[in-house]
């Protein structure tokens, strides 16, 4: 059975996401630089979101850690150097162009636009705190001591940020879901 796009949302945000601050710490302990652990968490995310159910996550803590565990494997994994000094001509690569199409351009900016907006309609302070962590990258301890707050403002702030975009997120996929199922209903004859 599918999920709807807001059930998904909801069970991240409310079941995933208070462990982040958990899991980014134990994958710097682990020796991840702290780049890596930004890539693996975002990719961490990214299949999360792109799950069609979450009926089988029981423990959402446990699902996190072993998701990111798995993710930072295979980036090692990926990470290996091949050689390929045996292959004579570049044309037996068989090399494909990895940019993305202009359509994907267009609608990624676009989708950056869309969360710049709703980032910028966020409370001051919330704003300002989900900015420096999720944009610049601070730590809770760094924005702390920048803010004068303490850290668990910083947590409690950043999450209600992310949880009010994930929100707005998933309102706007809901009316655009409205909006493309009208468009797609059949056309009526005019009455004559």
């Amino acid at each position: 059975m599918t999920q709807s796009r807001a059930e998904i949302i909801a069970f991240v945000g409310g079941r995933i996401l208070p462990h982040e601050a958990d899991v980014r710490a134990w994958l710097l302990r682990s020796g991840g630089s702290p780049a890596d652990v930004d890539d693996v968490i975002q990719e961490t995310y990214c299949r999360l979101a792109a799950l069609e159910n979450t009926a089988h996550i029981i423990n959402g803590r446990g699902y996190f850690f072993r998701m990111a565990r798995n993710i930072s494997i295979e980036k090692i994994r990926r990470a290996r150097i091949v050689r390929i000094d045996c292959i004579t001509e570049i044309d037996a690569l068989n090399v494909v162009d990895d940019e993305p199409s202009p359509e994907r351009v267009v609608a990624s900016r676009r989708e950056l636009h869309r969360v710049r907006r709703m980032i910028e309609d966020l409370p001051e302070r919330c704003r300002q705190i989900f900015t420096l962590r999720r944009i610049h990258g601070l730590s809770q301890k760094e924005i702390a001591a920048r803010l004068g707050v303490t850290e668990n403002v910083v947590e409690t702030q950043a999450a209600r940020g992310l949880r009010l975009i994930l929100r707005a997120l998933s309102e706007a996929t809901a009316q655009d879901h409205s909006v493309s199922d009208k468009t797609h209903e059949p056309f009526r004859k005019r009455d004559r």
